[in-house]
Formats: C-alpha cells, structure tokens, sequence
C-alpha cells in the first residue's frame, strides 16, 4: 500500500493571524503558504518574532525638525549619531532645551 500524506489546509483564525502580522510588518503573505496549515504555521511563527518597531530606530521627521529648530536657536549642530539613533536624539534634544 502506498503511504500518502496530505496537506491540512489553513484554518481561518490562521488565515486572519497571519494577515494581521502581513500588515504589522509591511510584508506580503505568499498564496502558497496559506494552502497549507503547517506552512502557515511557520510563517507565522516567523514574522511573529520580528519587532517593526525595532527595527527602525531612526529619529521620527518630527524629532529632526524640531533638533534642527534647536540648533538654530542655540547656535550648535546636532550631531551626526542622533540622525542615526532615536534615543540619542530625544536625550540631545531634552539636554537643549
């Protein structure tokens, strides 16, 4: 007899989960992992890991604006690393109040 394994299709909570995480992480959810149940499953398992908001830790348009508004007031340059790091730019801005 031949041994034939078939593929549990997605069940909708699965499909609505992994949809939410698409939009969460700005990323798109493939047609052929959403056949299969356990393909689904990992790929949930996987973008559930990822943090979006980790992953940019660039100053907010704002933060530079207003630095920059600082910088003129106080006659100084924000320095290069607070383009670069959303912490140090709100400690430089707090520190130039």
């Amino acid at each position: 007899m031949e041994s034939t394994t078939y593929a549990l299709p997605a069940t909708p909570k699965q499909i609505a989960y992994a949809r939410a995480l698409a939009l969460r992480n700005q990323t798109l959810l493939p047609w052929e992992v959403q056949q299969d149940r356990r393909s689904l499953s990992a790929w949930i398992d996987a973008q559930a890991k990822l943090n979006p908001g980790a992953q940019d830790s660039r100053p907010t348009s704002k933060q530079v604006a207003f630095a920059e508004r600082l910088a003129r007031i106080k006659r100084r340059a924000v320095p290069d690393e607070c383009f670069r790091d959303k912490g140090l730019m709100s400690k430089w801005i707090d520190g130039n109040k």
